[in-house]
């Protein structure tokens, strides 16, 4: 069984994040939280705070114990790069790239405890409330079903929409016309 807990958009470099990394990589959950605790480097208090998560991962959704976990996986990948200026002498703006990592962390068992499947809540499916859409769209005439012309109304009127006007209510031209300015905006070119 694999418990992951992902940390993003850590604001320190993947290099740095990775020295500590390295030290709790393969070790059991208490034994990689006392290494943290005295690891004096920034990124400590964040991969702790990843740590408990996953752990919490584990208790919580899978019914696993604490004692029985180990650091299976630990990954870090780089992130976003914020690119800042900063003035030098002579009126020189040299760049600044604050780098970020992401951490991937990767729960295992020590003795495995069998296939558990996570606690599933039962989340029912949302009303559909235009569920008879389509039938409200046709109209049945002498036990045949046809559909409603778009372009006509309930009289048989045509109806005229507004957005076909262009300004100053000049109508747009549109469709092929075989000559004239409208055969030119249509054409099109092949190749």
């Amino acid at each position: 069984m694999e418990i992951k807990a992902k940390l993003q958009n850590l604001k320190v470099s993947p290099r740095k994040t990775r020295l500590v990394v390295d030290i709790i990589r393969g070790l059991k959950i208490d034994d990689a939280l006392n290494q943290l605790t005295f690891v004096s480097k920034k990124v400590t208090l964040p991969l702790k705070n990843l740590l408990d998560s996953a752990v919490a991962n584990a208790l919580n959704n899978f019914s696993l114990e604490k004692d029985n976990l180990f650091i299976k996986e630990v990954r870090v990948d780089e992130g976003r790069t914020l690119k800042r200026w900063m003035p030098r002498a002579r009126g020189r703006a040299t760049p600044v790239r604050k780098r970020t990592s992401h951490v991937t962390l990767v729960l295992g068992e020590l003795v495995d405890s069998g296939e558990k499947k996570a606690k599933k809540q039962k989340i029912e499916a949302p009303v559909k409330l235009g569920a008879n859409v389509k039938e409200e769209g046709k109209a049945k005439v002498k036990g045949k079903e046809e559909s409603k012309n778009k372009d006509t109304d309930e009289k048989g009127k045509k109806i005229v929409d507004p957005r076909s006007e262009g300004h100053g209510k000049h109508t747009k031209i549109e469709g092929k016309n075989e000559s004239g300015f409208g055969s030119k905006i249509f054409r099109r070119k092949s190749g």
